[in-house]
This record gives structure tokens, C-alpha cells and sequence, in this order.
């Protein structure tokens, strides 16, 4: 009986701060609405601004000039094909070497010409030419007319080469090309497009849910504490018939469902965003993963928000102002970006039984194996094991917060 009514204080104690949370439909906004359609609105408008910004700069007016002291009249249709406008010099004299671009800073700085190419048949071999491009790194259109360019001459070399070998008796295809890939490449390949997929996602979901988690609970976590401190809520919520550790446990339980239900919710935006490219697709499909591994990787992002969300709390708690929350927790999400940054390049094969004991690491590389489909059972047992434990030290540094006698303190 005893139980069940401190069960109910502490369930009345989250009930009342998720209701005080997302009372202001603005917040259920950012909470539901924008996880959800995140992915799937940047999966589609991010090749949409490529594609336009590709045709933005197929558009481009392009003013390129050409320096040689030599004839290229085998090189002239492959620039005609650019669709710039071309000019034509000799070398200018006291260059040092054809990349010297002293001479050319006014003209290309100014956008007057956007890049200059120079050619130089080699005096010792007439079949060699040098060649460099002058242009200004800085400018979008600098940068356009340089890529045509390489186009261009890429493809006058593989030309001259063909020439070369055919005069010289040789079959270019044979010459260039003896070790040759029978049929195709993606059949050879024994993993399926779900598996596939699968390791995809695996590159970049838990770096996702790490900076989600972290971003999500945190506002929630300074609300809840600093900012009842701030309003003056706090004393009248002490004083209410319910221990710290109630309240801290109540708080907690609060904070913890706002972040990973935006994290899950995150996660399920990212699948339909897989989902309506892989329906257009025939090469990128789904990620196959079974139920075991789907059920363990929302477990694990949950006991990832329970941890993180304790230590938020406890440092939220300190702080006399949201203010100073804010300034306490901001470099906390870095330091739980720069580890996730690290699992994402440790190598799961052979992966020794220690990474799955480090806090943070240990989630997020247990995320990069179930979204691959991977169960193995020592590595459960260790990540879960391990997040336990940090979790519920995390929560007896927060109540240690909770139980410290100027918490009362009015804020004036």
C-alpha cells in the first residue's frame, strides 16, 4: 500500500510536469512535428537545391582565356564544347612556371576573366604538354569554369592517348584496359540492399541520436529545475507532502519521455525518408532488421536518454537561473558529440570487449551493430550492463543535488 502511494506521488510529479511541458502547442511542435518531418524534408529538398544549383551553374557566363605558344587545333572542339567564352593569348614573358599567376591577379580577381588555362608543348618531347589552371578558389563561377576546363583537357588527353598507341600499332582498349571486372560489380556483392542500407544508417544514426538526445533533454531539464528556482515554483513543490528523491525521480521520468520520444520519433522520420527513397530506387532498399535487434536498439536509446537526462538534471538543478543552466549544459552536448564522433570510426570487427563499457561509446557502437542486424549476447550484456550502472550513478549525483539545503533558497 505504502508502494503503491509513493507510485502515485511520483506519477502525479511527471504527469504534472509533462503536462506544464507541452501545454503550448509550439513545444509539441518542435517535440513531434519537427523530428518527424525532418529527414524526410531534407531527403527531398536537399537534391532538389543540387539540381538547382546545378542548373544554376550550367547558366553561368563564363569568360575563360586560353595562353599557348603552340597550335592545339586537336584540343579547340573539346573547349568549344564548355560553352564559354573563349580568348586567346600567347605565354606572357617572365612567368616562372605555367601555375605562376602573379600576372593574372587583377584580371581574374576582378571577375573580368574567371580562369585562365595555359598550354606549353614540352621542348624536349613534342607528345608532352604542361598545363595549369589560374582561377580564384573563392568564386563560385572561377571555380565552374576551372572544372570545365579539366573536362576538357581530361578529355584531349585521353584522346592524345588513344592517338599516341594507335600509331604506335597498339589497340587502346587492349593496351589500357588488360585486367577487366567480369559481368557486374553489385551482383558479386553476397550482402542485400536491406543489409546494405542497414550499414549505411549504421554511419550516422547513433551520431544522430547522440546530438538529439542530448539537445532534446536539455531544455526540459534546465525548465524543470533552474527555471522552477527562477519562477519561485520549486518551494511550494518541496514543500507539497512528497520526498526529494520522488520529486527527483518524477522530474527525471518527465525529461526522459520528452527525449526519447523525440529521439524515436527522429529515428521513425529518418526510416520514411529511407522508405520514399527506396520506393523510387532499385538499388538502395530498406534496412533489413530483425525484431530482436529493433527492440534492443530502441532499449538502448532509452537507457541512452535515462542516463544523459540524470546528469543534465543534476547540473540543471545547481544553477540559481535558467541562464546559468543554459551556460552549465551547453558544452555538455559536446562532450557527448566528440566520443560519438569517435564510435563512428572504430572498427565493429573483432571489436574489443572494452568499448562497450565506455560511457556514451558504449550506446552508440551497440547502435552501429543492431542496425546492422548484429546480436551478439556478451555485447548486450556489457553496453546495458555498463549504462545501468552509469545511470543510476548519474541519478545518485542528482539526488545529492536534490538534497542540498539551499536548494530552498528564494531567488531574488
Amino acid at each position: 500500500m505504502w508502494k503503491m502511494s509513493r507510485i502515485r506521488l511520483i506519477r502525479a510529479v511527471t504527469l504534472k510536469e509533462l503536462i506544464d511541458y507541452v501545454r503550448d502547442w509550439r513545444t509539441l511542435l518542435v517535440i513531434v512535428l519537427v523530428p518527424l518531418l525532418l529527414f524526410p524534408i531534407l531527403f527531398v529538398a536537399l537534391p532538389l537545391l543540387l539540381q538547382a544549383e546545378f542548373v544554376e551553374r550550367q547558366e553561368f557566363d563564363l569568360n575563360v582565356v586560353i595562353q599557348t605558344d603552340d597550335s592545339v587545333e586537336s584540343l579547340k572542339p573539346f573547349l568549344f564544347n564548355t560553352e564559354m567564352e573563349l580568348s586567346w593569348e600567347t605565354i606572357p614573358l617572365g612567368i616562372a612556371n605555367l601555375s605562376d599567376s602573379a600576372l593574372e591577379d587583377d584580371r581574374i580577381g576582378s571577375g573580368q576573366v574567371h580562369s585562365v588555362l595555359r598550354l606549353q608543348k614540352n621542348i624536349d618531347n613534342g607528345t608532352i604538354w604542361h598545363y595549369a589552371i589560374l582561377y580564384d578558389s573563392t568564386d563560385e563561377r572561377a571555380k565552374e569554369a576551372k572544372r570545365r576546363l579539366l573536362v576538357a583537357v581530361f578529355a584531349w588527353e585521353d584522346e592524345q592517348v588513344n592517338t599516341t598507341l594507335e600509331m604506335a600499332g597498339l589497340d587502346p582498349y587492349q593496351t589500357l584496359d588488360p585486367v577487366r571486372w567480369d559481368g557486374d560489380s553489385q551482383v558479386a556483392d553476397v550482402a542485400t540492399t536491406g543489409q546494405q542500407a542497414g550499414f549505411a544508417l549504421s554511419l550516422f544514426i547513433p551520431l544522430i541520436v547522440a546530438t538529439w538526445t542530448a539537445t532534446a533533454a536539455m531544455q526540459p531539464a534546465i525548465d524543470m529545475t533552474a527555471g522552477e528556482r527562477e519562477r519561485g515554483t520549486l518551494e511550494a513543490l518541496l514543500c507539497a507532502p512528497i520526498t526529494r528523491m520522488e520529486l527527483l525521480v518524477g522530474k527525471w521520468i518527465a525529461v526522459a519521455t520528452i527525449a526519447a520520444i523525440g529521439v524515436l520519433i527522429q529515428v521513425v522520420g529518418l526510416f520514411l525518408a529511407i522508405a520514399m527513397i527506396a520506393s523510387g530506387s532499385s538499388v538502395l532498399g530498406m534496412p533489413s532488421i530483425g525484431a530482436t535487434a529493433l527492440i534492443l536498439m530502441f532499449s538502448s536509446i532509452l537507457l541512452f536518454a535515462v542516463m544523459i537526462v540524470a546528469f543534465q538534471l543534476a547540473l540543471a538543478v545547481r544553477s540559481h537561473s535558467v541562464k546559468e543552466a543554459g551556460t552549465v549544459l551547453g558544452p555538455i552536448i559536446l562532450l557527448i558529440i566528440i566520443p560519438a564522433l569517435f564510435a563512428q570510426l572504430i572498427n565493429l570487427e573483432g571489436i574489443e570487449f572494452w568499448w562497450f563499457l565506455i560511457p556514451v561509446v558504449n550506446i552508440l557502437i551497440a547502435l552501429r551493430e543492431l542496425l546492422t542486424d548484429t546480436v551478439v549476447v556478451e555485447h548486450v550484456v556489457l553496453w546495458a550492463g555498463s549504462s545501468l550502472l552509469y545511470a543510476f550513478f548519474a541519478a545518485w549525483y542528482a539526488s545529492k543535488q536534490f538534497n542540498r539545503e539551499d536548494l530552498v533558497e528564494s531567488i531574488n
